[in-house]
């Protein structure tokens, strides 16, 4: 927003005396003594030159140099309000299992079975970039650790988010089986640590710090409890929120039919540690969420967003352009500043009465 003002405006007010000096240049001195001639019609009759024509100019830049001097006393300001935003980010570590149970196909995307890693990705993406009424987490440092047998750090907590969706989006099921297995204590110390190390960020101003961890099993490998590694973030304090993710009993997997040949989907058990991510959850401030289908996974996301919410505030102010002494670039030029203007004036009078335009006495 541009503002435009003078700093001291009484000074136009010495714009006032300038008719009266024109006056007083221009037509008070008519009245003067001269000497009387019979007869001026052939006077009259002779072609005027240039430089009578312009007798008067050296005057008119006078007057228009002091004009620009008393305009240039008032202190004539550019002011542009400007708007700057601080805020103190939520630092987030997402934690996503990728474990061989996640290629049960029990989400839909648009009505199409799709297997529960591509229904987190597509969900995650909305709530890191915004989307289906999910603003997005601009301003938070998000991070990303994937786990199955053992955890892994796949970003650190970054504000690149482009970059960490589309890492997540390469994340694969594991198809091994010496690297398959759910190790969610391992995942969360992980998680924990990398929180915990921007404290050592001298350029992060981190509000609090939360771990989303989202699995659909119990957890069976890892070297650290569940409940040793949420004793830990609680230490630090990180608060932790679990979501329990897949259908309640049986699931469809996908099988290769040993006849046909062909992939089909068969039902298999399946079953969620609820009571262990319920005391993760408690333990670190943090809640417990379940996820049956997509829509409960995006409500769950939206309401994490809900409640940790990035502080952001507000400032305005004004920069100001000081006209009498900083040029001013407009749309077709740059005015240069007023007290050049009129130095500039003042030597071209001075040039002209010096040379072409001296008066003779």
């Amino acid at each position: 927003m541009m503002l435009s003002l003078f700093h001291s405006p009484a000074y136009l007010l010495l714009l006032l005396i300038i008719p009266f000096l024109a006056w007083r240049r221009f037509f008070s001195n008519r009245d003067q003594a001269s000497v009387p001639f019979s007869n001026l019609d052939a006077a009259f009759q002779l072609p005027r030159t240039l430089r009578q024509r312009l007798i008067w100019l050296p005057d008119v830049l006078l007057l228009i140099a002091l004009s620009v001097l008393i305009v240039a006393l008032a202190r004539p300001r550019d002011g542009r309000q400007r708007t700057v935003s601080s805020s103190e980010g939520i630092a987030i570590e997402l934690v996503v299992d990728r474990s061989g149970s996640m290629q049960a196909m029990d989400f839909r995307i648009d009505g199409e079975r799709v297997d529960r890693l591509r229904a987190i990705k597509n969900v995650v993406a909305k709530f890191v970039l915004g989307g289906d009424e999910l603003e997005g987490r601009f301003n938070d440092l998000v991070g990303l650790a994937t786990f199955a047998g053992y955890a892994d750090a796949i970003t650190p907590p970054t504000l690149d988010h482009g970059f960490l969706v589309g890492t997540l989006n390469q994340t694969q099921i594991v198809d091994q089986r010496n690297e398959d297995g759910t190790a969610i204590g391992d995942a969360i110390a992980l998680a924990t640590e990398k929180l915990n190390a921007l404290d050592a960020r001298q350029d992060s101003k981190i509000k609090s710090k939360i771990i989303i961890l989202l699995t659909d099993g119990e957890s069976n490998a890892g070297a650290l409890e569940p409940l040793q590694a949420a004793e830990l973030a609680e230490t630090l304090g990180i608060k932790v929120y679990t979501i329990g993710v897949g259908t309640k009993g049986q699931a469809p997997f996908p099988v290769r039919d040993p006849f046909s040949g062909r992939e089909v989907l068969r039902a298999m058990e399946v079953n969620i540690d609820e009571d262990t991510l319920t005391q993760i959850a408690e333990k670190t401030g943090g809640r417990y969420f379940r996820a049956t289908d997509t829509d409960s996974l995006e409500s769950i996301y939206r309401e994490i967003d809900e409640l940790e919410k990035t502080k952001v505030e507000s400032k305005q102010f004004v920069e100001y352009r000081e006209l009498a002494v900083e040029d001013y670039p407009t749309r077709w030029a740059t005015v240069p500043p007023l007290l050049s203007i009129v130095m500039v004036l003042l030597l071209i009078r001075i040039a002209l009465q010096t040379f072409w335009l001296r008066e003779l006495t």
